[in-house]
């Protein structure tokens, strides 16, 4: 809060008096403040701010003050609190003048409608969305329509809202919402009417604003695969989204925003290829941005060439044109003359204000193509012979005064001239004539009429917008010639404002609000608001099938047809048409007001309701009350007069019909004749017997009413007490039953478990049967087979040993016998004399030497050899003294010991053990013990490899039978 402090000089100390006690913590309807002066609705209005309540009424006006901060006081359970209450009955609330309106709709049967008008940043678009929200909540249904209602809002605010110095989410066009109801009171649909979307945006901002909500949050919330398809960056990289240097509005979130908008378009049925098909013109846009021109000189013209870049290469390829087809159309102009058709080429300021007024169409054209897909989703046409009413929300742009005003500022301050007088004439001018009419003593109230200001913008002949529209239609008109006729024109009046010299292109407008200067520069090409013949054709050759169809009204019109329109060049070689006297081009600002004038037809025709939004700063901070700013918005919105004419005022009013209809039910008659005199003496007369008869009437139904209220009362107490009993008596025999039935349940439960076990057993024992006598006739199959197969090898091994001795013995003598004998004998003799040496030193082994142990080991081998032994190594000199003879031998002269030829087979097992006969004959390290391994070789020596290979199967085949393990497969 911001407070100064005055002093208070003897002459202005005998004017100050004491403040009325209503000024002291202010009222809910200033209608009914002592103090009825400006300081007493601004005292009332910053103390109800410093205590966090921004509504207060002024009879049926709603004043709201933009608060900047998120309020708890719009939750559900404020919905049913403000449901089906009379206006005043509860402190003042946005949803108390929403439900006035839905309750109005359905008593009277009349349209309704509510204007929220303020100055931008007051918070109309909030106030507008909390009505919608109170309606859908109210109706009841819950139904999808009013869910696609609610969801429409985050679209039009991201094509449609921006960041502006005033506002964050300033709305940059006006809408005028139709919610239709059933006789049942449920929301049946709604329509949305868009009106002069701002698009000179879409190409310039000033300082600290931004371009719409849509590209920034496109750019945060896009996946990194699209926008490398879009090949999209940052929002700094773009010349469309930095002019305002602000890429980003604290308190806002682009990324989430986005998301909300992507649900949205879903539940209000555009498609995926709808929204990637937005995506593309959007991403189009911010490539033509980027794109620079050259100047050049060709024949001796001003010309100029497009810069290679990506960015025009990749915007050609999102609007699927041509290159060389989309160069050629920003960079040249085609006019027909009477026999042929001449191009001519465009300098480069003329080829950006080219590119930006292609820029702005697509963006403006798409935007009216989203507000009819939205209409397409929530608009359902009436059956036939069915009425349904309406209640009409009008969300439109604030009065505007900026340090440079254009041709979007004039348009805009012209629709809240026609709502101020809306206003004006409903609250004021309606009202006392209606009082003059009926001969009431009245005394006039003075208001600020704002009647002149329409007759200078638009009412009187040779109006400010008609001279617009005039010279934006010949084609040598320009900026400096309209400013001539408005100064010739409306120069000496009050309301217009000439400019100071001949070369100053502002001039002023006294408005309902203030005076505002505008910069005519601009205005005639922004009111024209036409593209060339070489853009339409563009389009018309391009492949994008959505870029088509915004653009489709222009395809389709006479206007683009070069056989039927001629072209010519105006001083400010810019293309424009030529004026046709049977069918004029409709500029911007005749369409605005063709649409300014159906909504005020619209609003005319319906109840209105209103609701005054105050800005309370500049800096949209919360807290913070500025009084000279609300001051001056409470003086030009009226509240002062407004306050006034309703105190004084008889704000119910009705006409003699509507009375007859409301009370005739006190004449006791069906027959009324409202043209009779003597109706209002019979009123009167039944009028003070009605009194009387209601007096009793009320009386005996509050008795009655008290008494039934405390027979209610005890049989409600009497019914609690039968109900504890009756349940704790029902509750205890249940317990007793429930004890019952689970005994009972664990009987039967028992003996079904004990039936199906001895089931599941003597199942098993049978199975146990069958499976071990199957496996016992397999098992002793396998083992007869192995030991038959065993015998056949046994008995065919020991058949052909006793054939080979059998053959032996037919050829030895029995001198060869007896020699095999011998040689039995002397083996047996020499293994036993081996056995004995080795125990002999094992005994020994436990007390011999390490010298002696060499000596055993190496002994046998000769101190001397030929003399070659050479000196001994170092530590082994004593070896050299022990020297052993050894006795030369002739191996030629030697005997050769003559074995006997397979004396082995001639040799008696039985006078041989075991354990010698292994260590004698056994081949390697095979030993006379007993191993499981696997024989890799015959332990006897065989010639012949088949007897090598035959005994092996067979001994692991015993060995198999013996241990009763699985046979092995040998390979």
């Amino acid at each position: 809060m911001q407070f100064q402090e005055h002093k208070i000089s003897k002459k202005n100390e005998a004017s100050i008096r004491p403040m009325h006690p209503t000024s002291v913590k202010g009222v809910d309807d200033m209608i009914r403040l002592g103090d009825l002066n400006e300081a007493g609705l601004l005292r009332n209005l910053l103390v109800r701010h410093k205590e966090g309540i921004i509504y207060t009424y002024t009879g049926s006006i709603l004043v709201a003050v933009n608060p900047y901060q998120q309020l708890p006081i719009y939750t559900n359970e404020q919905v049913e609190q403000y449901t089906d209450r009379r206006l005043g009955e509860l402190p003042p609330h946005v949803f108390a003048l929403a439900d006035s309106c839905f309750f109005n709709m359905r008593r009277n049967h009349k349209d309704q409608c509510c204007v929220i008008s303020g100055e931008s940043g007051a918070g109309k678009t909030e106030s507008t969305k909390l009505m919608l929200q109170f309606l859908a909540s109210i109706s009841g249904q819950h139904s999808w329509i009013e869910q696609q209602i609610l969801e429409a809002n985050p679209i039009l605010e991201a094509f449609g809202n921006a960041k502006t110095i005033r506002n964050d989410n300033s709305s940059r066009f006006g809408k005028y919402i139709d919610i239709y109801f059933n006789k049942g009171g449920a929301i049946e649909g709604a329509r949305i009417e868009q009106y002069l979307l701002e698009k000179s945006r879409v190409c310039r901002q000033a300082p600290e604003e931004r371009n719409y909500h849509i590209f920034y949050c496109m750019l945060l919330g896009m996946t990194p695969e699209q926008k490398k398809i879009l090949s999209l960056g940052n929002a700094s990289e773009y010349n469309y989204l930095t002019m305002g240097k602000c890429t980003s509005c604290e308190g806002r979130d682009d990324l989430k925003e986005y998301a909300h908008f992507r649900s949205a378009m879903k539940i209000l049925t555009f498609t995926e290829n709808d929204s990637w098909e937005i995506s593309k013109l959007l991403a189009s846009i911010l490539h033509l941005g980027n794109v620079d021109f050259e100047a050049t000189i060709q024949n001796n013209l001003e010309s100029c060439d497009i810069l290679t870049s990506t960015h025009f290469n990749m915007a050609a390829k999102l609007l699927e044109v041509k290159t060389k087809a989309l160069d050629m159309s920003l960079t040249q102009r085609s006019f027909m003359t009477n026999r042929e058709k001449v191009s001519k080429p465009l300098s480069s300021a003329q080829a950006l204000d080219g590119r930006d007024a292609f820029v702005k169409a697509i963006y403006g054209r798409m935007f009216v193509w989203v507000v009819d897909k939205i209409n397409s989703a929530i608009y359902k046409p009436p059956p036939e012979d069915t009425v349904r009413h309406s209640i009409g929300l009008l969300d439109i742009f604030g009065f505007e005064n900026f340090k440079k005003n254009s041709f979007e500022q004039l348009c805009i301050n012209f629709a809240n001239e026609q709502l101020q007088q809306f206003f004006v004439r409903h609250v004021f001018k309606l009202e006392q004539e209606e009082y003059a009419r009926e001969n009431i003593v009245w005394k006039h109230i003075e208001f600020n009429d704002n009647q002149r200001t329409l007759d200078v913008l638009a009412n009187k002949s040779l109006n400010i917008l008609a001279l617009i529209d005039e010279e934006s239609h010949f084609p040598k008109g320009t900026d400096t010639t309209m400013m001539n006729k408005m100064n010739q024109v409306h120069g000496k009046t009050q309301i217009y404002i000439p400019p100071k010299n001949n070369h100053d292109t502002q001039f002023g407008i006294l408005h309902f609000a203030g005076v505002v200067c505008y910069d005519s520069q601009g205005f005639l090409e922004k009111n024209r608001d036409a593209l060339s013949s070489d853009i339409i054709q563009l389009v018309e050759t391009s492949t994008n099938k959505l870029l088509k169809q915004i653009f489709q009204a222009d395809l389709n019109s006479n206007v683009v047809k070069t056989t039927s329109n001629a072209r010519i060049i105006t001083p400010t070689n810019s293309l424009r048409q030529t004026a046709d006297t049977k069918k004029r081009v409709p500029t911007l600002s005749g369409q605005f007001r063709q649409s300014l004038d159906s909504l005020m037809k619209t609003l005319t025709a319906c109840q209105p309701y209103f609701i005054r939004c105050i800005k309370p700063n500049d800096f949209k901070k919360p807290m913070l009350f500025d009084r000279e700013l609300c001051i001056r918005q409470l003086r030009y919105s009226g509240m002062m007069e407004t306050i006034r004419i309703r105190k004084a005022g008889y704000p119910i009013r009705y006409t003699f019909e509507e009375f007859l209809e409301r009370y005739r039910v006190l004449l006791r008659t069906s027959v009324c004749d409202p043209k009779k005199d003597y109706h209002d003496t019979m009123l009167e007369v039944e009028r003070d017997r009605s009194i009387h008869e209601k007096a009793l009437l009320i009386q005996k139904v509050l008795r009655g009413y008290k008494y039934r209220k405390h027979f209610l009362k005890q049989r409600g107490a009497a019914i609690v007490v039968q109900k504890y009993w009756r349940g704790y008596k029902v509750r205890k025999q249940y317990r007793v039953v429930k004890v019952g039935y689970a005994r009972l349940q664990a009987k039967v439960r028992g003996r079904q478990l004990h039936h199906r076990y001895n089931q599941k057993r003597a199942a098993a024992i049978v199975l146990q049967t069958q499976t071990r006598g199957y496996l016992m006739r397999k098992e002793f199959k396998r083992k007869k087979e192995a030991v038959r197969l065993l015998q056949a090898h046994t008995r065919g091994m020991l058949a052909r040993n006793a054939v080979k001795r059998m053959k032996k013995a037919a050829f030895l003598s029995a001198q060869e016998r007896r020699a095999e004998e011998l040689a039995a004998l002397e083996r047996q003799r020499r293994l036993e004399e081996v056995l004995r040496q080795k125990r002999e030193v094992l005994a020994q082994s436990e007390s011999i030497t390490d010298q002696e142990m060499v000596d055993n080991i190496f002994g046998f081998l000769p101190s001397l050899v030929g003399g070659q032994e050479g000196q001994a190594p170092q530590g082994f000199e004593d070896l050299e003294g022990k020297r052993v003879v050894l006795e030369e031998v002739d191996l030629d002269d030697a005997p050769m010991i003559e074995e006997a030829k397979d004396e082995e087979d001639f040799d008696d097992l039985d006078d041989y053990s075991f354990e010698k006969f292994a260590s004698m004959y056994f081949q390697g390290s095979a030993t006379h013990t007993h191993i499981r391994q696997r024989l890799r070789q015959p332990l006897l020596y065989h010639d012949d490899e088949a007897d090598v290979l035959v005994p092996r199967p067979l001994a692991h085949l015993l060995i198999v039978v013996l241990s009763q393990a699985p046979v092995p497969v040998d390979s």
